[in-house]
């Protein structure tokens, strides 16, 4: 009511001053809304513009320079993602029931579709295999965003990235499941739980391998370290994966699990391989 009485009086009279300065919202004092700058992008220091323009960083998908905003996948990249929407009906779509009458998972999801020869698929190339394990943390946090809004991490006690063996974290360096659980923890603050599976043996590539042998090549590849799972009270487990194409890997990690007692399943992977 203030500011509606002093533009009146100051429509009746110009030249009469306001008792307190007023700076309309759009002015060019004042162009943006509150929401709108809330919406504002952070500000970026000069060094970094300089190291930006000298050294400049490109996007893992499609390979496009990125702006001094964008971090390691552009926007367009993420906007055009293909996303499965599987979180809506956690308890039954297509990866879910790739599961059913085996290990059964209380829900299932995976963020997108994978398919060869796209933006997406160079993500994963680049996160799983050229040293770029904070993509995976990345593409966590927007998985975890945009599926906690359909309830999809309530109720989970523990987040369990699918371990590779020391051979591969030795070439690697890291463990792109467990840089996916730290960006999915981050969102969340459901704690990631290491080394409660281990790898007990070297397995070929599940990538270079055909389907029928993918389960023959993982059987008896997992154990579960009993201390650990008893130390806390991890009942349901959430287990998390990159890729799930025929759900081999997945099977025979949750296969040792569930063989605990009071132990409950439920699974995520970045991609999902359509059949």
């Amino acid at each position: 009511m203030y500011i509606f009485k002093n533009l009146y009086t100051h429509t009746k009279n110009p030249l009469r001053p306001f008792k307190k300065p007023f700076t309309p919202f759009h002015s060019p004092l004042n162009p943006f809304t509150p929401f709108q700058r809330t919406m504002l992008p952070p500000r970026i220091s000069f060094i970094s513009r300089l190291l930006d323009v000298l050294a400049p960083r490109l996007c893992a998908g499609c390979g496009r320079r990125l702006t001094i905003t964008e971090k390691g996948i552009c926007i367009s990249c993420l906007l055009t993602m293909p996303r499965t929407h599987f979180a809506a009906s956690a308890a039954d779509n297509p990866m879910a029931r790739l599961f059913w009458g085996t290990i059964n998972p209380e829900r299932a999801a995976a963020l997108c579709y994978y398919q060869a020869g796209t933006h997406l698929s160079h993500i994963i190339h680049e996160m799983k295999y050229y040293n770029q394990p904070l993509l995976g943390e990345q593409l966590g946090r927007i998985a975890a965003e945009e599926m906690a809004r359909h309830g999809f991490f309530e109720g989970i006690d523990a987040l369990v990235p699918i371990p590779i063996t020391r051979r591969r974290q030795r070439q690697r360096g890291y463990n792109q499941s467990r840089h996916i659980a730290l960006g999915i923890s981050q969102m969340t603050g459901i704690p990631v739980v290491d080394g409660l599976v281990k790898r007990t043996r070297f397995t070929k590539s599940q990538t270079r391998t055909e389907a029928f042998g993918r389960q023959e090549n993982v059987e008896g590849a997992f154990e579960v370290d009993r201390d650990k799972l008893h130390e806390h009270s991890h009942h349901h487990l959430l287990v998390i994966d990159d890729v799930v194409t025929t759900g081999a890997t997945m099977t025979a990690c949750c296969s040792q699990l569930l063989q605990e007692e009071a132990v409950r399943i439920s699974i995520f992977s970045l991609c999902f391989t359509k059949s």
